[in-house]
């Protein structure tokens, strides 16, 4: 009895040990990552004077003022920025969802002739590095004469093979017991995938969707290369104009307020919704 208590205690033991090495290792990678946005965030807080008077930087700012923040919306349009960003992600997700799960209910539930050897062609897209791809996108929309327009930013952006990819073998696992009975019943295609497949998977659109609005909303070569309009600029390449002009290089702690503002909304989507982008994840890449 004496030995098995002793056992039981050893292996407690070490199960201890593992698990606060396990966390010990996590609280470290967690304040290594988390540690440049709490350095921006304590920054944006400074006055300017303050932070050019420190020779060694300060954690914590001495007084906390708003005042870098006021100043990024009344000397820079960020404002402009952030609405030119949120039209062209809005417009971008809602295209890009129409069309993919079109596309994916196509693929995992019609029959027509070519659709594996198609399938596999778009898959074998994702193969071809992205420079290339955006060459002749440039070249397509200076042609159609869509440089510096809404329109020309969008385009490009509104499909996308993996999102596709994901959606289609999400679809697949939806019994086909299901579509035969909608069909029994009379139910056109359309509404099976509006009324069945669409509501099954909701975790994995709604995951896309989520991540289409942080790609869009950080979106920043193919806006950088089909606008020079500041119209026409998203958060993205306003930041770089506002870090490249005066302001951004001299005004650091007002600099540090825009990336603030730019970042708020992708942190606060990525919280409130990170349970079901994990779910529609590893629905999205299980079978049965």
């Amino acid at each position: 009895m004496n030995e098995i208590k002793k056992i039981k205690k050893q292996s407690k033991t070490i199960q201890i040990l593992k698990k606060t090495g396990i966390y010990t290792g996590l609280t470290i990678w967690a304040i290594a990552v988390l540690f440049p946005f709490y350095w921006m965030l304590q920054n944006s807080l400074k006055s300017f004077s303050e932070y050019n008077s420190e020779n060694i930087p300060k954690f914590f700012p001495s007084v906390v003022t708003f005042q870098n923040y006021v100043k990024t919306f009344t000397e820079v349009p960020l404002a402009k920025y952030l609405l030119n960003t949120l039209v062209f992600t809005v417009a971008t997700t809602l295209i890009m969802l129409a069309v993919i799960i079109l596309a994916a209910f196509a693929f995992a539930r019609l029959e027509f002739k070519g659709k594996n050897l198609a399938f596999t062609l778009m898959l074998a897209l994702m193969m071809i590095p992205n420079e290339l791809v955006i060459i002749t996108n440039f070249v397509t929309i200076t042609d159609m004469n869509l440089r510096n327009t809404f329109l020309g930013l969008i385009l490009p952006s509104v499909t996308s093979i993996f999102y596709l990819y994901l959606l289609k073998e999400n679809f697949a696992q939806i019994p086909d017991e299901l579509y035969l009975a909608a069909q029994v019943d009379g139910s056109t295609d359309f509404n099976y995938l509006i009324k069945v497949m669409v509501p099954i998977s909701s975790p994995t659109i709604v995951t896309i969707l989520i991540l289409k609005v942080i790609e869009c909303w950080n979106s920043y070569v193919w806006p950088r290369l089909i606008t020079d309009d500041k119209a026409y600029f998203l958060v993205s390449n306003g930041i770089q104009e506002i870090r490249e002009s005066g302001f951004g290089r001299e005004n650091v702690p007002a600099m540090m307020a825009a990336v603030t503002v730019i970042s708020l909304p992708l942190i606060i989507l990525f919280l409130v919704f990170k349970n079901r982008i994990m779910e529609g994840v590893s629905r999205g890449g299980t079978k049965g």
